[in-house]
């Protein structure tokens, strides 16, 4: 059973139920109504075979699994296939899909079709990201996914929607163009685009150098690293809480997902070199970003630069070429992306109700508001990476493995969890604490259920990432074990 086109392609019969429907629903608002069931209980069935894909994945196999190949055209293929360090990305975009539908459902009345289509149309494209095993198909998918979250945040995003659209979709296209460049001249060379196959080919040192560079222009936009990061706030704060909680949560994993997947194994030569590099553009994020934050105004805002310092960790784990260093990697990645789409859906609770993201606005929202205030405080807790919580174990081992790799490094980086601290907890006091002096905050209502039932995955998953983190370990083991040994090989460590 092709499990892996049927995981990718599921929400597209969504897209098509959605369609079908449209044409020919006499009653508005029921077609309306029976789109948000559809699109939810899609992305369900996704989730569903996504589970299954986990449960039959051989954690003790580091190859890739699943494995789909079939002639394209012109001598291309199509590859699918997962491993350790995939088959949970997979898994957390499955996850977060029905969260992001739920967390829509009262607050885009207009152009609901097309807002549906579009979120099932991008769970497509990015599903097929983590699964591709060919250069061309991958970036088939990886560079579409532009064009629905695009969309998502031009038509159905704030006041400056279009202006953040189009700095969104300039900034990633741009860095993807040198990428394609280089994924041809890799088929030239080597004569095949399958990336197991590239894994093991072996480029010289001078054409690593340049590939690794084209490989980085996309994948550092799409973290994104300084200084190519000033996309990311315009396009949270513009984006529907359903787009930023995505953005967030798995569009910036693609970017680590892409230097795992081919600048270590395919360019380790350049990897090595440029390691310098990356070390220093992850503390100048982790520390700038981090008093960038402090000194923000919207919640939305702060929360995107606090993205930015948490995605710092994560290349320094990555580029730390040792095995507490990648697995702290793909745990961080993981984390944030359930932590940070909480915490924008505690932003978007509310701003649903007082349409408003201003700090200054808000205040005392416990007396009002005391399940929204001990959930806001869980997933606070967890983005300071508070032990107990998923925060914890992917920051502490990031700095681990950058430590034996260069000790001012995580010191410099552990500067950053101290500031985390500070601005996550100051919004937190600003925004729950105290009394409520403006009159229009004693009329808000607590959580309701909707509400309830869409964080409660979520903090199930922080609070069991937190203490049992063997759940993610007994699957990533294998693989990243295989690419640590192969990346030190080629290096001579």
């Amino acid at each position: 059973m092709p499990l892996l086109s049927l995981i990718t392609y599921a929400p597209l019969v969504g897209v098509a139920g959605i369609l079908i429907l449209r044409a020919f629903a006499k009653d508005e608002a029921r077609g309306v109504e029976a789109t948000r069931w559809i699109a939810f209980v899609t992305t369900l069935a996704t989730l569903a075979l996504s589970v299954l894909l986990v449960a039959q994945f051989d954690a003790s196999n580091p190859g890739f699994q699943f494995v789909e190949e079939a002639p394209w055209f012109a001598g291309l293929h199509y590859r699918m296939g997962v491993d350790g360090i995939s088959v949970l990305f997979v898994l957390l975009t499955a996850f977060l899909m029905p969260i992001c539908i739920a967390a829509s459902w009262k607050s885009i009345e207009t152009r609901v079709h097309e807002y549906m289509v579009a979120f099932l149309i991008l769970e497509t494209l990015v599903i097929g990201v983590f699964c591709a095993l060919d250069l061309v198909v991958f970036y088939i998918f990886f560079e579409f996914g532009l064009v629905p979250m695009f969309l998502i945040i031009g038509i159905w995003g704030g006041a400056r929607r279009v202006y953040a659209a189009f700095k969104f979709f300039l900034y990633t296209l741009l860095g993807s163009v040198l990428m394609l460049a280089a994924i041809l001249f890799m088929i030239g060379t080597s004569g095949t685009s399958s990336i197991p196959e590239l894994m093991q080919y072996g480029f010289s040192p001078e054409a690593q150098t340049w590939l690794w560079l084209a490989f980085f222009a996309s994948f550092a936009v799409k973290m994104p690293m300084w200084p190519v990061h000033t996309w990311l706030p315009d396009a949270h704060v513009e984006a529907p809480t359903a787009g930023s909680v995505f953005l967030a949560g798995i569009l910036l994993k693609m970017g680590g997902y892409g230097f795992m997947r081919f600048s270590l194994p395919m360019f380790p030569d350049a990897s090595h070199q440029f390691t310098p590099l990356i070390f220093a553009l992850s503390v100048i994020a982790v520390i700038y970003t981090s008093l960038v934050a402090f000194r923000q105004t919207d919640v939305k805002k702060l929360i995107a630069y606090s993205s930015v310092a948490h995605m710092g960790l994560v290349t320094m784990g990555i580029f730390s070429g040792n095995a507490e260093g990648e697995q702290g990697a793909i745990y961080q990645m993981l984390s944030h992306g359930v932590i940070s789409g909480a915490l924008f859906l505690c932003v978007g609770v509310i701003y649903d109700r007082m349409h408003t993201r201003e700090i200054k606005f808000y205040g005392g929202l416990v007396q009002r508001m005391p399940w929204y205030a001990a959930v806001f405080l869980l997933f606070t807790m967890g983005n300071v990476g508070l032990p107990g919580t998923s925060g914890f174990v992917g920051e502490i081992l990031s700095m681990t493995g950058v430590y034996q790799v260069s000790t001012w490094t995580a010191i410099l980086a552990a500067t950053g969890v101290i500031l985390s601290a500070v601005y996550m907890l100051t919004l937190y006091r600003s925004v729950v604490f105290g009394t409520i002096e403006n009159p229009k905050l004693q009329t808000i209502t607590d959580l309701e259920w909707r509400e309830v039932a869409i964080f409660t995955p979520l903090i199930i998953a922080t609070l069991w990432m937190g203490v049992q983190p063997n759940i993610v370990f007994n699957l990533t083991d294998a693989s990243v074990d295989q690419l640590v040994r192969v990346y030190q090989a080629a290096i001579g460590g």
